[in-house]
């Protein structure tokens, strides 16, 4: 297993300099910081292995990391982890990697050196060498609301075919055929489950199958607005527009907004999978999938848990709610 010594040799810096950037120290230069977490990713190191440190003693901290804080998924779900973690006897530690691949390396790598005793992960892609090291150590760890392709992980999530469902037999009561739908990255597994069955099941509910109705976002606004944007430029004219998270569907609202005017809600129905707070105020509201968010970071607390105490944890799967608001101003 590499050495400190190691990863400062690789990255061309001081051995001190290597120790403060991998402690998570800001007293680095953004070069230096750079080198070292290149070198430590190329390395495949974790600091104070937890393959070693473990198991002199437990610690009682957990380490949960989500993909992005902003989205109010996120931080519902972060809140009753933290709250369940506390009841069972634990402390949290909270880390955001912001949707960035780069960050979820950088954060694996500072968790583990805290000598965790688990780890709820909710990851932003395929298996990294920085996730693939960890999992070698054998720390437990479970997935949340995301999983790996080729990590035998439990997974604690959202009922991703349900909800896509109900929002397909919406569209459908409501008369929709020409649906745009924007959808989340491919290379996640959330966005890839909810672009698979809106396209498995469009059909028997009267969708449009037409291609040119869908594009991908980036689970953000700015993307699922330039996603949203792509579509209306293809001459297409859809009469309802179906948003794969919250932030996706803030985004497509606004690209409707800049690109028909203000009158563009006479035309186009909204709804979304994820219920924002604002949804219900909207005119028109928003009707919406509604995630269970906190069932799932307490689930996943148990899980882990379960792991860390030596007995076992299945994947889950908790149901979403469709909220329907199409009548409220009709």
């Amino acid at each position: 297993m590499a050495t400190i010594k190691d990863v400062a040799a690789r990255a061309g810096v001081a051995l001190g300099t290597a120790s403060r950037v991998l402690s998570g120290s800001s007293q680095t230069s953004v070069d230096s910081r750079s080198r070292v977490l290149a070198a430590a990713s190329e390395l495949n190191y974790i600091a104070n292995g937890p393959a070693r440190s473990l198991r002199r003693a437990r610690t009682d901290v957990l380490g949960l990391l989500v993909s992005d804080i902003r989205n109010p998924f996120f931080s519902e779900l972060a809140h009753a982890a933290e709250q369940e973690a506390g009841r069972l006897g634990y402390t949290m530690l909270l880390a955001n990697a912001n949707e960035d691949q780069s960050k979820v390396d950088e954060y694996l790598r500072i968790l583990a050196s805290q000598r965790i005793d688990g780890l709820l992960l909710s990851p932003q892609g395929g298996l990294s060498s920085q996730l693939a090291a960890i999992c070698a150590t054998g720390l437990p760890l479970v997935l949340m609301n995301r999983t790996v392709h080729g990590l035998d992980a439990p997974m604690v999530g959202t009922d991703n075919a349900g909800g896509v469902t109900a929002v397909l037999e919406w569209l459908h009561s409501r008369g929709h055929h020409d649906v745009a739908f924007v959808a989340g990255p491919s290379t996640i597994s959330t966005g890839a489950e909810r672009l698979a069955a809106y396209r498995a099941g469009r059909e028997a509910h009267g969708i449009s199958t037409d291609e040119a109705l869908i594009d991908t976002g980036d689970f953000l606004p700015g993307g699922a607005a330039k996603a949203m944007h792509r579509i209306l430029d293809r001459g297409v004219h859809p009469t309802a527009v179906f948003g794969a998270n919250g932030p996706t569907t803030m985004g497509a609202v606004r690209a409707l907004r800049e690109h028909l005017g203000p009158g563009w809600s006479e035309q186009i129905s909204v709804v979304s999978f994820d219920d924002l707070d604002w949804f219900e105020f909207a005119s028109p509201p928003i009707s919406a999938v509604r995630n269970d968010a906190a069932a799932i970071g307490r689930l996943g607390v148990v899980s882990l848990v379960n792991l860390i105490e030596g007995r076992d944890a299945e994947s889950q799967r908790v149901q979403t709610t469709f909220i329907d608001r199409s009548e409220l101003f009709a």
